[in-house]
């Protein structure tokens, strides 16, 4: 790392300006907060304010005396940071400033803060005095992030100071979150959430003169990262929303959602897309998927090296994508119902069209919880017969475990998202804002540091491309949505709730069910999705997948990654199937593929409409459509 010059402390001046940046993060933690304003938390003591930015305040404060305190270093760059930290005395006084800062901290807490951040005292100073450079970004640390995984944040003692401060605080921050009484169960998931995401926010490596990496790159470039960052920044604020990747490198249909096919019908909601096939026989029982219309249809279509499409079609499968349009002003009266409708519309447009009785079906996410509907009303309706069977990605019925989504869904926040609307409709970019939030630490803080302050170029990354291309909602289907199911949790209540005039009641359903969870997964939790099998009256399988909501569905068998899970035996939680679970290398999707194979291998000949736009088959326009590029 390059030196600070002949000191572990910045040039004059620059002590007041490191207070400056961490009182910086207290008025962001101010600003956060206010955006959860809806916390109901009783018995603070102290406002939440207090609780969660006097201590950042304080160490400020703290940490600037001690950029003050530092003599000059030596030649090993850490002999002058170990003038003050031998001495016990002077790092008492710290610590001890540390935990008066923390109002809810009572006479126990208090002592295992001074513990903890002594012991962390006697760490750094074993450690790292008589190290140096190379030498000290071999040492192992007490407290271990990858947000600080970079050696220069250990060549130099004051940065391991700045990291490990942080991180003890934060472990306390969480720690006093928990211990708040007379909280219900929703708000304390409310006040976790909120103080998780502000202690992301306050990290030092956030912020240009606490994180070594950037001050590297400041030195090395003279200041041009920071002028790239600007740009970065100003053209973000421009369109309203973080940029993950450089979108330039992408277009749709031509490297993205490129799998060639035919837009076959259309309607106000939907697009419906036949592919071309590959092969000159195929699968008699089409596939019809839904995708979420929270964002564009194409993460089952991304580059021909990672879509789901393509290696479906390639293995003799005739497949049908639903393109929704995203919501305008025209579709401010969209229920459920509608969605629901439109379901059971596409499921017969392709019996219809290719005159067959039944077809599969894949629901992903939120198109996946509305298709365990469709088939609760088909089953009413006594119309089971048409969907052979049911395959379900990452998607939830019984939300009573649904995650950190259900911070979300108080009166207020439900007024709050209301507001946001215009004209009928909820602009994509907030609900972008909310997943964001879900990570921030990888989806919103490694871009500012990234983009902003070390002014990297984009990478030109496909599954950040489509994240990036949101989709608008309707305001009306959002909020029942949210009420119903997450707040409610009404639909796994038989008759509860109903959709088309008919009643709605999972345990009618009977068509054979797949269902994947992601192992990691932070949208649909996979203890939530696992749900499913409590309501269904069927037969159903279930795969956990490794990885999340994206990266666990798309995996081709090319890329040899991850891993999955199955358990044949009849496991009555989630924990008994992980517990008696066989671990498969790779993708699921050829196992996916073989589940399917029992119910029909029968094939026909790939042709008439089996080919879209042939002779005597007119077609609406060339795949993807035109509903996936409009605003």
């Amino acid at each position: 790392m390059t030196q600070l010059g002949d000191s572990t402390r910045p040039p004059d001046g620059a002590d007041d300006l490191f207070a400056g940046m961490l009182r910086l993060q207290g008025e962001m933690t101010r600003s956060v907060l206010s955006t959860f304003g809806s916390l109901a938390v009783p018995d603070w003591g102290s406002s939440p304010q207090a609780v969660l930015v006097e201590p950042w305040e304080r160490l400020a404060d703290s940490i600037a005396q001690l950029w003050r305190m530092a003599p000059d270093a030596g030649e090993d760059g850490a002999s002058g940071i170990a003038g003050w930290l031998d001495d016990p005395q002077k790092w008492r006084e710290v610590v001890e400033g540390w935990y008066r800062a923390l109002p809810l901290a009572d006479g126990q807490t208090r002592e295992q803060l001074l513990a903890d951040g002594m012991a962390l005292w006697e760490g750094l100073l074993a450690r790292l005095v008589g190290q140096s450079g190379a030498a000290a970004a071999t040492v192992k640390l007490p407290r271990q992030d990858r947000r600080f995984a970079d050696p220069r944040w250990r060549e130099q003692p004051v940065f391991a100071l700045i990291h490990q401060c942080y991180l003890l605080l934060s472990e306390q921050l969480m720690s006093l979150s928990d211990k708040v009484d007379g909280l219900d169960e929703a708000q304390r998931a409310q006040l976790a959430f909120a103080t998780r995401t502000l202690v992301e926010a306050l990290s030092p490596a956030n912020f240009p003169l606490t994180n070594p990496v950037v001050l590297d790159r400041i030195i090395e470039t003279r200041g041009e990262n920071l002028v790239a960052g600007m740009d970065h920044l100003l053209a973000d604020l421009g369109k309203g929303k973080l940029t993950h990747t450089d979108e330039s490198a992408f277009e749709i249909g031509r490297n993205l959602a490129a799998t060639p096919g035919k837009v076959v019908r259309e309607t106000p909601l939907y697009q419906l897309i036949q592919y071309t096939p590959t092969t000159p026989r195929v699968f008699e029982t089409p596939l019809v998927i839904f995708p979420a219309w929270i964002n564009r249809f194409y993460i089952l279509d991304l580059t021909p090296q990672k879509s789901f499409v393509r290696w479906a079609v390639d293995q003799g499968i005739t497949v049908f994508m639903v393109s929704w349009k995203s919501a305008d002003a025209t579709m401010a009266d969209l229920a459920w119902d509608d969605y629901i409708r439109a379901q059971i519309e596409v499921i017969d447009a392709v019996r219809d069209r290719l005159k067959v009785p039944s077809v599969d079906t894949i629901g992903y996410c939120v198109a996946g919880t509305t298709l365990a509907a469709t088939l609760a009303i088909l089953a009413r309706r006594g119309e089971a017969d048409k969907v052979r069977s049911a395959t379900f990605f990452t998607a939830q019925v019984d939300f009573e475990l649904a995650g950190d989504l259900k911070v979300f869904i108080d009166e207020r926040q439900l007024a709050l998202i209301n507001g946001l609307a215009t004209d009928g409709y909820l602009d994509g970019r907030y609900l972008a804002a909310t997943f964001n939030l879900l990570r921030s630490s990888d989806l919103i803080w490694s871009t500012v540091i990234s983009n902003y302050l070390l002014g990297e170029p984009y990478p030109a990354f496909d599954l950040l491309y489509w994240n990036s291309d949101t989709t608008n909602l309707p305001a009306r289907w959002h909020l029942c949505y949210m009420r119903d199911l997450y707040r409610d949790n009404r639909m796994v209540q038989p008759d509860a709730l109903e959709a088309d005039g008919t009643p709605i009641d999972l345990g009618r359903i009977t068509t054979p069910c797949f269902i994947q969870a992601g192992r990691e997964d932070h949208i649909a939790p996979p203890q939530s999705v696992w749900r499913l099998t409590r309501h269904l009256g069927g037969a159903w399988t279930f795969l956990l997948a490794g990885s999340g909501h994206i990266a666990g569905v798309v995996n081709p068998p090319a890329a040899a990654k991850y891993q999955f899970w199955t358990n044949p035996d009849a496991a009555g939680s989630l924990d008994a199937f992980i517990a008696g679970a066989e671990e498969h290398p790779g993708s699921w999707w050829p196992y996916w593929a073989e589940w399917l194979k029992q119910f029909g291998k029968t094939q026909v000949p790939a042709r008439g409409k089996r080919k879209p736009g042939g002779k005597g088959d007119p077609v609406i326009d060339e795949a993807p459509g035109r509903y996936v590029t409009m605003p």
